[in-house]
């Protein structure tokens, strides 16, 4: 009897031995599904898996070549081996005297999985040390997971019944229908909408087996019909019931077919476009990865154009990554627009049964050339890839946080291109401090575009000192009189404008003005936010709501007041003072349908609506033409906020919104409303001057060891006792520290020290470039497996998160 090594989609490290029927044998191929038991009663949907050899593949994010630093403990006290330890897909020979279950049934005829795409799924268990279970649980719909999960979309059509596919016999069947004339209108519009009214040598063709290229005869479904009659259902079945008509199930696609693709409709481009295009196609014959740095307005996405073009000239297929759906809404059009039915959208926000159908047909004859997706359409299946395109590729969208796998896209789309010998293309105004220096290094390539489109100006930014504003009375509200002054301004001139605030909700937080109570979540260590629209107090951790009580349960008094200013305070406020104006707000409470994103979008695009606020989601690449001031309402909080990246994420966020200003036809002004108008970052946003910013930054990096010169991985240790935690976070520290030394920085609590009633232990990792990084994991392994197999550790959470954002 043969065996082989499933994946499940279950928390598990490694794989599963399965035995193979005699009779499913010649089924079995890399990359099928396979239903299997598990346990005593379960059944699981897994997949055979491919791996014989370990993956000699390393991140190409941030590191130099590695020198094979060696690890020394610092002390002998904890011995841990270092045998090899073979990777989690290796296929071991199975022990004759063990009994190995049999695999049920193989649920494919040919691999639902490519090569590629199932050693992306190990590079990234190894890489970001997660459970392949976990990688397998996020790269395929759930429709693929279940033995009976997706079900094709089924269409009801209508036909005339074999016996009366002749002229004689359809005009006995019109005569008897006579007095029934409700039924004849039914049978006669049948006849009209099949075409078989106007051909009557039609009557031979037969709509459910004739094939779909030779057919003449129209499809009618059951639906058109009865719309074009205004007919009941029951009319219908009559005629059913008389054998004159009769239904049939047809598979019908959820996909559109889309338009017709038009080369015509490329843009050309001018003089700066052309020399940046002219320069990636150079620099993307030596290098694998290139960094396309060019300032916001710039037409990088009119570049990205004729570089989708030229690959699909090659015959190869394209990966578009952008790293939120709102962006999908505008580029997608432009997109359609060029590349009509050769483009496929992917994204969380369609249905699963849709992305069901998208992967299937990357796995077909006719794929799509083009895919447009946000972070999960890395791991779609390609035959031909040749170009990955990873715009505003310093977005921490890329990086998943929760659940498994944590890993980043951008990193996993750099390791996919390479398994096909494709190239990367990472676009961005503000380039992530890694790709940056490993373009500063020569690892990857570089072009800058330095001229914004028909050549508009860098819009100019005003800083307002609000802590003197406040100091003088000029500043009651979240709005200073200059900021007003422009909005109201660009309001009666027929423009736009758009104000940021990264925090939605109406306020942080409510407390009693009296007592200074303030209602917090019984499951996090987070106050609540209070949203006035759902008048309801919620937690953004674990969703716990409350009701906003009438007066304090601590001191009895009704004066309970918001703190602070959230988007919808925002806008509560704006329609106060601007009541002519059309607002609308895109945060995470107003997009959760799935076409929230769009309406709001194109309300904003076409000035249905004129004054847009919004937290960070209105910062990522989005095109109005309209909009001519734009207004930062609260750039401490970005800068404040106690992590080593603040600084790199407020210079990105406060320059990719205020490039929102001024698109077409006039410069743009932004007001940046801060108390910290002195800072160096806030002048060098003032300029836009990024290589500034960067090279400050980077010594700074450099003196406290953190990325781009050291990887770091934070330990998180999770459980329902704050002293088993503790006592288990001060062990694991120890036991590191006896390993890695220095490199070892806590145990320490986090900002939020408890989420969901867990509370919460981080440990940080400072690893150097030209360590070994396999040797490091290997260890890291070790140590969380001794950890786990303690009895008093049973229920504890232990994962590492590699390369945190």
């Amino acid at each position: 009897m043969n065996y082989i090594e499933v994946i499940l989609p279950l928390p598990l490290e490694g794989t599963f031995t399965y035995a193979v029927p005699e009779v499913m044998e010649k089924k079995v191929q890399i990359g099928v599904r396979v239903l299997v038991p598990f346990g005593k009663t379960k059944m699981y949907v897994g997949v055979c898996n491919s791996m014989p050899a370990p993956l000699n593949i390393d991140e190409t994010e941030a590191k130099t070549e590695p020198t094979e630093t060696k690890i020394e403990p610092t002390t002998a006290k904890v011995e841990l081996t270092t045998t090899k330890v073979e990777p989690t897909g290796a296929k071991t020979k199975p022990r004759k005297s063990v009994n190995y279950k049999e695999i049920l049934s193989v649920m494919d005829n040919e691999p639902v999985l490519l090569p590629q795409q199932l050693r992306l799924w190990h590079w990234v268990a190894d890489y970001y040390m997660s459970p392949l279970g976990d990688v397998y649980k996020a790269a395929l719909p759930s429709g693929l997971k279940a033995e009976d999960g997706y079900r094709p979309k089924m269409e009801t059509y209508v036909c005339l019944d074999e016996r009366y596919r002749n002229e004689q016999a359809l005009h006995i069947a019109l005569d008897s229908l006579k007095r029934a004339t409700k039924q004849q209108k039914i049978l006669i519009a049948y006849l009209e909408l099949s075409g078989i009214a106007a051909d009557a040598t039609l009557l031979l063709e037969d709509v459910t087996t004739t094939n779909v290229d030779t057919l003449r005869l129209k499809r009618v479904t059951q639906e058109e019909l009865l719309n074009t009659t205004h007919s009941t259902i029951t009319l219908f079945r009559n005629l059913i019931d008389k054998h004159i008509l009769r239904t049939y199930q047809r598979e019908v696609g959820r996909l559109g077919c889309g338009e017709t693709a038009d080369e015509e409709r490329i843009k050309p481009l001018n003089e700066a476009q052309t020399t940046a295009y002219n320069q990636l196609l150079l620099q993307m014959m030596s290098h694998n990865v290139t960094l396309l740095h060019g300032v916001t307005s710039s037409g990088k996405t009119e570049i990205y154009i004729h570089l989708i073009q030229k690959a699909i000239n090659d015959h190869q297929q394209v990966l578009y990554l952008l790293p939120e759906i709102a962006l999908t809404v505008q580029i997608m059009e432009r997109l359609k627009r060029v590349f009509g039915h050769r483009l496929g959208i992917y994204h969380s926000r369609y249905s699963d049964a849709e992305r069901v159908e998208i992967w299937q047909k990357q796995l077909s004859a006719h794929p799509y050339d083009v895919i447009l997706g946000a972070r999960s359409a890395v791991f779609l299946p390609f035959k031909q890839l040749g170009l990955v395109i990873i715009d505003e590729e310093h977005e921490t969208s890329f990086k998943q946080q929760d659940p498994a796998p944590r890993y980043h896209a951008r990193s996993a789309a750099i390791v996919l291109a390479q398994m096909y010998g494709a190239k990367t293309l990472l676009g961005t105004a503000t380039p992530s401090m890694e790709s940056y220096y490993n373009a500063q290094q020569g690892k990857y390539g570089m072009v800058t575009l330095a001229t914004r489109y028909q050549d508009i100006q860098m819009p100019e930014i005003e800083v307002v000192d609000v802590k003197d504003l406040q100091r003088r009375k000029m500043m009651k509200s979240m709005f200073s009189p200059r900021l007003l002054a422009a909005v109201r301004t660009a309001l009666e001139n027929g423009e736009q404008a758009i104000l940021f605030q990264n925090r939605r909700g109406f306020a942080p937080m409510v407390e009693c003005h009296v007592c200074g109570w303030v209602p917090k979540c019984p499951n996090c260590d987070v106050s609540l936010t209070y949203h006035k629209n759902m008048s309801l107090l919620t937690c953004h951790y674990c969703g716990y709501t409350y009701r906003v009580p009438d007066h304090c349960p601590n001191c009895e008094s009704k004066e309970i007041r918001g703190r602070g200013y959230g988007t919808e305070k925002i806008e509560d406020e704006i329609m106060n003072i601007f009541p002519e104006a059309r607002v609308s707000r895109m945060d995470l409470d107003t997009t959760r349908t799935k076409n929230a994103y769009e309406r709001i979008i194109n309300d904003f695009s076409s000035g249905k609506t004129n004054l847009l606020i919004g937290t960070q989601m209105i910062s990522k690449g989005l095109d109005f033409d309209k909009v001519s001031v734009v207004g930062i309402l609260n750039a401490d909080t970005m800068l404040n906020y106690p992590d080593f990246r603040s600084y790199e994420h407020a210079f990105m966020m406060m320059s990719q919104v205020s490039g929102r200003a001024g698109r077409k036809g006039k410069r743009g002004l932004v007001i940046l409303q801060t108390k910290n108008h002195d800072l160096p970052v806030i002048q060098q946003v003032v300029r836009n001057d990024y290589s500034g910013f960067y090279a400050s930054l980077l010594e700074e990096r450099k003196e406290f060891h953190y990325p781009p010169f050291y990887h770091l991985v934070y330990v998180y240790l999770k459980h329902r006792n704050d002293d088993t935690v503790n006592s288990a976070a001060l062990e694991m520290g120890s036991r590191l520290r006896e390993l890695f030394g220095t490199r070892v920085l806590g145990p320490d609590k986090p900002a939020v020290a408890r989420i969901k009633t867990l509370h919460i232990r981080k440990i940080v990792l400072k690893l150097e470039n030209g360590l070994d990084y396999r040797l490091a994991k290997n260890y890291l392994r070790q140590v969380k497996d001794a950890m786990m197999a303690e009895k008093r550790y049973g229920a504890l959470t232990v994962y590492y998160d590699v390369d945190p954002l």
